[in-house]
């Protein structure tokens, strides 16, 4: 490690920057920002740097530069185009034993300034010690996608109950399971969401509700864990799979997306196929009320979205029963993320004005649908769960006034590398399928929309015509 990462207390210090440009403008932003004094050494002022002179938030010593003029100042930086002025900045500095930085020369500095996400009062900080600014400031980006600004609210919020629990909890060890509890689930997300005076609510009825062995009843989340790809998950689902201690997944959600769960975290299949089920409903329904009423953070995880054909409103039935608290996370639904995949837009000025989603799940042998209301012109259809009962939905779409000739695609494991498309029509893909080792998940699209994937397919799938 080059360089010991800390936090340095600038509030009422008194700061010099050497230089009066774009770059001198930019740092005294950062340290007005952390609470310096800021005093500005140049002979002329850029107009950024003037107007602040002007409204009186730093001062300006009017001059060149002398050795001299870094005494009575607790940090110096050099913003200076000149290297010659430059060394003689850091030279100065490192006299009187002052923390210095010389913009864009890491070997005149005794501190560099890192890529900071600012959540105050939580700070975090990204260094690549000047070997890659640029690297550093990707990663930066990255992390400020998964530390929400809500996270300052919540900081604040334990500053405020801080003491409170200390006196509530005797035991460390249960002070600390408390607030790992209490800083996720609902109290986090309306800090996140600004409510600071409900989430703050919560967290007092939370303290009051916590026995001396701090058990409390947990929380279930229904997450929707998207079609496949782990990049299409939001943020949100990332960073509560993260966070949960139990999961309970389905067989649609895919293994890349089940490694980004937390390493210690339960997991519990409760998978369905066709005539085999993992857990039956009812049993999963009680499954995640009795894992929550245990204190447990929750994930219950499905494939696309919960609420488009996965049973989420049948889940959370039981929690508002016994009045488990829960919340629901929206996913990216098959039909989107597979057809977006495959290059077929799912409506099209063009070919298609509307679209309609339905499951194909067999049921007692035969397929329950409002075949009429199905075949309507300029519609695109896109079929759930109808691999096994394809032939069937075809012949019907034809049978009640779909052309034969209609566009049609099977897309297999949709949005994953293992993704295929297989095209053709009404009349001619069941026998395309059937040639075809097709493994589920499928959807089924059929519109004139389909006619769109040659053109539009950017994924590098495959894809299969008639003949």
């Amino acid at each position: 490690m080059d360089y010991l990462p800390i936090f340095y207390r600038l509030s009422e210090q008194a700061c010099l920057i050497v230089g009066g440009g774009e770059v001198a403008s930019r740092k005294s932003a950062t340290l007005r920002q952390a609470g310096g004094r800021v005093t500005v050494l140049a002979p002329k002022l850029c107009d950024a740097l003037r107007a602040l002179k002007d409204e009186g938030h730093i001062h300006w010593l009017e001059k060149r530069f002398e050795p001299e003029d870094v005494e009575g100042y607790n940090l110096v930086i050099a913003a200076t185009a000149e290297r010659e002025v430059n060394e003689q900045v850091s030279k100065a500095a490192r006299k009187h034993h002052i923390p210095v930085n010389v913009v864009d020369c890491l070997d005149l500095c005794s501190f560099i300034f890192p890529a900071i996400i600012d959540r105050s009062p939580i700070i975090a900080a990204v260094s690549s010690g000047g070997a890659s600014p640029v690297l550093a400031r990707l990663l930066r980006m990255r992390l400020e996608t998964l530390i929400p600004p809500g996270y300052g609210v919540l900081a604040r919020l334990a500053e405020r109950f801080r003491e409170r629990v200390k006196k509530t909890l005797a035991d460390g060890e249960l002070r600390r399971r408390f607030w790992e509890s209490a800083l996720q689930g609902d109290i986090a997300e309306l800090a996140f969401a600004g409510k600071e005076e409900e989430a703050a609510l919560n967290l007092e009825r939370r303290l009051s509700a916590t026995d001396s062995n701090g058990t409390h009843t947990g929380m279930v989340f229904l997450v929707g864990a998207g079609p496949g790809d782990p990049d299409l998950l939001t943020l949100r689902a990332l960073r509560l799979i993260q966070e949960a201690d139990v999961v309970v997944y389905d067989r649609l959600v895919s293994p890349e997306i089940m490694n980004l769960v937390r390493r210690d975290a339960e997991k519990i299949y409760a998978g369905k196929q066709r005539s085999l089920h993992a857990l039956p409903q009812d049993r999963i329904n009680r499954l995640l009320a009795d894992l929550a009423k245990s204190g447990k953070r929750v994930v219950r995880l499905k494939g696309g979205d919960p609420f488009i054909f996965g049973r989420g409103g049948e889940e959370i039935e039981t929690l508002m029963e016994e009045s488990i608290p829960f919340q629901i996370v929206p996913g990216i639904t098959a039909a989107s993320g597979c057809a977006a995949y495959a290059g077929i837009p799912l409506t099209h000025r063009d070919y298609a004005q509307s679209c309609a989603f339905v499951t194909g799940h067999l049921k007692d042998g035969a397929i329950a649908l409002d075949w009429s209301r199905l075949v309507v012109p300029h519609q695109t259809l896109v079929i759930y769960m109808g691999l096994q009962g394809l032939e069937q939905i075809c012949a019907e779409l034809i049978r009640h006034g779909c052309p034969a000739d209609l566009p049609a695609a099977l897309i297999q494991q949709g949005t994953t590398p293992q993704q295929r498309v297989l095209a053709g029509t009404l009349a001619d893909l069941p026998e395309i399928v059937s040639r075809t080792e097709v493994r589920a998940p499928t959807l089924v699209i059929v519109g004139q929309v389909v006619r769109l994937h040659e053109k539009l397919a950017w994924f590098g799938n495959e894809l299969t015509k008639p003949g």
